[in-house]
């Protein structure tokens, strides 16, 4: 994958966009399996809404986002989806070896 100073075309573009989001995509599918996993540490719904643990996470993940220098906000709402959906997998989970 060429860097974006190396692209000579937008098809170089593309496909180095194309690859980054396959890597984000396996990414999110490897952070799936350790959401599965916490799953089987918690006894209730309470530990697996971890509403303090989740406020921590999306303060932190808005100073990574500063750091990259990235809108903050917009990060944090990718979180908080992307939490969203994971607690629900995780709650069928738990419900599903209870």
């Amino acid at each position: 994958m060429k860097q974006p100073e190396d692209c000579e075309s937008i098809e170089d573009v593309r496909q180095a966009i194309d690859a980054l989001d396959r890597e984000v995509i396996s990414l999110i599918g490897h952070r799936a399996r350790y959401v599965e996993a916490a799953a089987s540490y918690k006894t209730g719904e309470q530990s697996v809404r971890a509403p303090e643990r989740q406020q921590a996470m999306f303060a932190e993940r808005r100073r990574w986002a500063e750091e990259a220098g990235l809108d903050p906000s917009v990060i944090e709402e990718i979180y908080r989806t992307l939490v969203s959906y994971f607690m629900g997998r995780e709650m069928q989970h738990w419900r599903d070896a209870t």
